[in-house]
């Protein structure tokens, strides 16, 4: 068997593994150990293990995504769901589909401390959800919308899948991060403007409510400054390297902590459970991480990605219908698996086909452009039939809505996002004007 065929061939049992429901990090440990053997041998294989296993996890770089889940998860206890959506609700809920674009805005705003899109679909969702259906929206624009409005918690950073992107491309978080600002942005703007144009056709799904006045608003601003603060100091800390990446998301987690104990009422019982969820999520992506780094070791022996490689630039396709295969790909890919595994899984092999093409870029902004393409696409799989895990969390919180009403929800936000595909793919500068102005 060549190397080629024995790389397709464990990509086809993997996907036969996952189709009967074996995680993800479980069925790559078992088709890269049992591949890696059967093509070099067992001896080689333990070799093999007994230092690529300590390399991977004694990597200072991994212990900032513990630190930004903890961060994430003391962002839940303390509330801070219900102090953006009140927020957004404030200056937006007296427009017609107000309460939805507030949905979007706070799940953006929550992203952008929490950096999960599950969490962030979920806790906005217990948040916003009782109030679009207490106001009469449809079933469809209020779940569609917080399934959509979820997705943003990958993009906006800090993104935990952008840390993990970083780290395998060898390319900076805190770059990763700006580059990520603008076309998180403007998701969120997509999202607002396609729930404009749905309400503008359905006006009976999405009622105005009632005007907040100043006072008010001003009130609920107030309560959001330390939020913001917390975010600016990340972000700005790491580009300007007052902090490394673990330090700013160590200093991140600590003063969202502060403020689940002193604001959310957060107490000891409170904290033990932020440790033990974030203990379980980061076991989760280590796990995954070490499937995906044993399965990628034997592609590797068999040369696949190398000869995958060759074989497209020999194919005398253009870098840019390339790099719309490798998208369309990502789109399939997103229909069955989930955000991070795809990523984990592909960028081993996409990594050197993008890097050694010619876009008119230098290669580092190239990977930084392909990155947020990358994140961007994985983010649409997360709304899109048959699985899209936020359609299905949503829709488990709304049990009165059907599943098919949900899915019929997210088609505006599915609408948004190939545009903004689109945007991102024509004019790379949205993704890099950012990185080369503070460059």
């Amino acid at each position: 068997m060549t190397g080629i065929a024995a790389g397709l061939s464990a990509f086809a049992v993997l996907l036969a593994l996952m189709a009967v429901r074996v995680p993800i990090g479980v069925s790559m440990l078992a088709v890269g150990l049992g591949g890696y053997a059967l093509w070099t041998g067992t001896t080689p294989l333990l070799a093999f293990l007994k230092t690529s296993t300590y390399y991977q996890f004694s990597t200072y770089s991994l212990s900032v995504i513990p630190l930004f889940v903890l961060m994430g998860e003391f962002a839940t206890k303390a509330g801070m769901s219900r102090a953006l959506y009140r927020t957004a609700a404030a200056f937006l809920g007296h427009r017609r589909g107000g309460l939805a674009m507030a949905s979007i805005g706070g799940c953006a705003a929550f992203g952008a401390i929490c950096g999960s899109s599950l969490a962030t679909a979920a806790t906005m969702g217990q948040v916003a959800l009782p109030e679009m259906r207490r106001y009469n929206y449809s079933g469809a624009l209020a779940t569609g919308s917080l399934a959509a409005g979820g997705t943003l918690g990958i993009l906006i950073p800090p993104s935990v899948i952008l840390v993990l992107y970083a780290l395998m491309a060898e390319m900076s978080i805190a770059t990763m991060f700006v580059a990520a600002m603008i076309p998180g942005i403007l998701a969120a703007l997509g999202y607002m403007l396609a729930v404009a144009v749905f309400v503008r056709r359905y006006p009976e799904d999405g009622p105005a409510g009632p005007r907040a006045t100043w006072p008010e608003r001003l009130a609920a601003l107030q309560e959001t400054w330390s939020l913001i603060l917390i975010f600016v100091l990340v972000i700005v800390g790491m580009y300007r390297g007052w902090f490394t990446p673990t330090e700013a998301a160590s200093v991140g987690a600590f003063c969202t902590g502060l403020l689940a104990v002193l604001y959310g009422g957060m107490r000891l019982r409170g904290i033990a459970d932020c440790l033990r969820g974030t203990a379980v999520t980061s076991a989760m992506i280590f796990l995954i991480l070490l499937g995906a780094e044993i399965f990628n070791a034997f592609l590797a022996q068999t040369r696949t990605p190398m000869l995958l490689a060759a074989a497209i630039q020999d194919s005398g396709l253009s870098p840019m219908m390339i790099l719309l295969a490798i998208l369309a790909l990502y789109l399939a890919l997103g229909c069955v698996m989930d955000s991070m595994s795809m990523l984990l899984l592909t960028i081993p092999i996409f990594y050197p086909i993008i890097a050694g093409l010619d876009f008119g870029m230098s290669r580092e902004e190239t990977l930084i452009w392909f990155g947020i393409l990358a994140v961007v696409v994985v983010e649409v799989g997360l709304i899109t039939p048959p699985v899209g895990m936020n359609v299905f969390i949503i829709n488990g919180m709304a049990r009165d809505v059907p599943m098919i009403e949900s899915f019929r929800g997210v088609l505006p936000f599915l609408i948004s996002d190939i545009i903004r595909i689109a945007l991102l793919v024509a004019f790379p500068a949205i993704t890099l004007g950012l990185v080369r102005l503070l460059g």
